[in-house]
């Protein structure tokens, strides 16, 4: 279609109302205001409002936020419930041994730290950041990176809206708007979509160890009264996974009786019979965990893949005209299982770079202050201390809790050698004739639950007559590969029933897409086998709708 689109423009554009996007719109608003200038700042939020996408454990460090609002207990932040107690367990099938805190890592000590609900912080981030005149565009999907003729980045454009499943305007069709900016920061959380293209197209991981994800699964439930112990952050590694893959689960007790419970599979896994959501339906039952939850009521369930390579598998940060921050990056530290803190942090500091750059009158050039003070950081300090946990729990359970205990305990992060990740989750994949199907149990309706009750719970909606945003490169290779040599792992690896294989009445397999259901968690994106599977953004306000996640 040849559209013509309206452009605004602006000094700076950011993609994605998360808590990297949102304190890096907050942070140039208040380096604006502190010295008497006007900086035209916009976020486009594809989510149906900011903080409809958000999902995440979460347990917080506010170190970050206390550096943009120091006052923040005082403004109302949702900090609510402080970390009173730790524990540490390893399971197995009917047992758990639990490690003394006396022996727990830094990492998985959470003193000053607090238990959230991301979504509500990054709503509370989104209402600050409108009071000081950020211009927040909810249900907006940015789809396109525009670029300038000399190859700089010239803005975003947002999707066409009221498109049919056949790829022509219905009647409800809208053009999308071009957004035209000095700086375009980019912040969509983990695999992002643009983000994607402008590490490929600028080669901006090479010289990286390849990126290492998870698939982060979670529920929220309220519990007995009785059973309710606000504060107390729980995680567990072992049971239900083989030792051979990574892996855990957390339990945070926050307020009102509420509970927060997830599981964490490592996308290097080689058995295509694994399925991260039985896994999780599976822990659930645990005589360690169940105690929580029996009697209690699930209120809501979603899923969101995180980035763990660290600080060795981060691209380059910046290119002409723009940067990425957050988990666009991958920032997130997977030993402390913590990213809002790192999101807050290289939000700030990307705005900073910006601010710079415009009171200089400097406009798409590189934003190089922005890696400059990451190195100098903190947070980088942080990530650095963590650069060898990843690689060392990829070598199994046992091995990799005993190199990361020298790592963390002995040498406090600073031991003399580097671990590195050599292969990308997607390559780690086995033929499936290497392995015995897992037979999972059957939902009880009271712990654990089917895919299609759990979707239901996520409040999950895309407008059905639009084009589907889960594309193929080959239309072939679904059956032909994936389900041939590998068991069809996109039905199992998927959290949210899109992906089915159905035989048609004249006997042949075809996978079946069923879109509509899609968390835009990026699984699909990352851990199918040939890379044939591409995640795009679908009409903006589509997706999950989470509330308290």
């Amino acid at each position: 279609m040849d559209i013509q689109r309206d452009a605004m423009e602006y000094d700076v554009v950011i993609v994605g109302g998360g808590p990297a996007g949102l304190s890096a719109a907050i942070r140039l608003k208040q380096l604006a205001a502190e010295q008497g200038r006007e900086v035209g700042v916009c976020v486009l939020e594809k989510g149906s409002e900011v903080g409809a996408h958000i999902l995440s454990g979460a347990v917080m460090d506010p170190r970050a936020i206390n550096e943009l609002f120091p006052d923040w207990k005082a403004m109302g932040a949702p900090l609510n419930t402080p970390v009173v107690e730790d524990r540490f367990m390893f399971l197995s099938e009917n047992g758990a041994r639990s490690v003394p805190g006396w022996m727990l890592p830094g990492c998985f000590q959470n003193h000053g730290n607090y238990v959230v609900s991301l979504a509500n912080v990054v709503r509370w981030l989104g209402q600050q950041a409108e009071a000081l005149g950020v211009e927040i565009y909810p249900g907006f999907a940015a789809s396109e990176v525009l670029f300038n003729e000399d190859g700089s980045i010239k803005g975003v454009a947002t999707g066409n809206m009221g498109v049919g499943r056949d790829g022509q305007p219905t009647d409800n069709f809208q053009p999308g708007m071009e957004l035209h900016a000095k700086y375009t920061l980019f912040s969509e959380g983990a695999r992002g979509h643009l983000g994607k293209q402008l590490i490929a197209r600028f080669g901006l991981d090479k010289g990286r160890d390849p990126q290492s994800y998870g698939i982060g699964l979670k529920e929220l439930w309220e519990i007995d009264p009785s059973k309710h112990v606000p504060g107390l952050v729980i995680h567990t590694a072992g049971w239900p996974l083989a030792n051979d893959t990574y892996g855990g689960s957390f339990l945070y007790h926050f307020d009102d009786n509420k509970v927060a419970v997830g599981f964490v599979v490592g996308l290097a896994y080689q058995n295509p019979y694994l399925s991260p959501y039985e896994e999780f339906q599976r822990y659930k039952t645990h005589p360690e965990i169940r105690k929580f939850l029996e009697g209690g009521k699930r209120l809501a369930y979603g899923a969101r893949a995180i980035t763990a390579g660290g600080i060795n598998s981060l691209p380059d940060l910046v290119f002409p005209g723009g940067a990425l921050v957050g988990c666009d990056a991958g920032f997130l530290n997977a030993s402390r299982i913590k990213g809002s803190h790192a999101a807050i942090k290289t939000g700030m500091l990307a705005a900073e770079a910006a601010f710079e750059a415009l009171g200089a009158g400097r406009s798409s050039d590189r934003l190089d202050a922005y890696p400059e003070s990451f190195k100098a950081s903190w947070l980088h300090d942080e990530l650095h201390r963590a650069r060898n946990f990843k690689p060392a729990m990829a070598k199994g359970l046992w091995l990799g809790t005993l190199l990361v205990g020298i790592d963390q305990v002995v040498f406090k992060g600073k031991a003399p050698w580097t671990l590195h990740n050599t292969h990308a989750d997607h390559e780690m994949l086995r033929p499936a004739s290497e392995f015995q199907p897992i037979q999972y149990p059957k939902p009880d309706g009271k712990l654990s639950f089917d895919k299609l009750s759990s979707v239901f719970i996520s409040n999950t909606n895309h407008e059905e007559n639009q084009p589907i945003h889960l594309t193929l490169k080959d239309a072939s290779v679904p059956v032909n590969v994936n389900l041939a040599k590998y068991a069809g792992p996109e039905q199992r690896y998927c959290p949210a029933g899109v992906y089915e294989f159905v035989r048609d009445d004249d006997g042949t397999d075809r996978l079946q897409i069923n879109a509509q259901n899609c968390v835009h968690c990026k699984t699909c994106d990352i851990k199918d086998p040939t890379q044939n599977i591409v995640w795009v953004v679908p009409e903006g306000g589509g997706g999950p709708n989470y509330t308290s996640m």
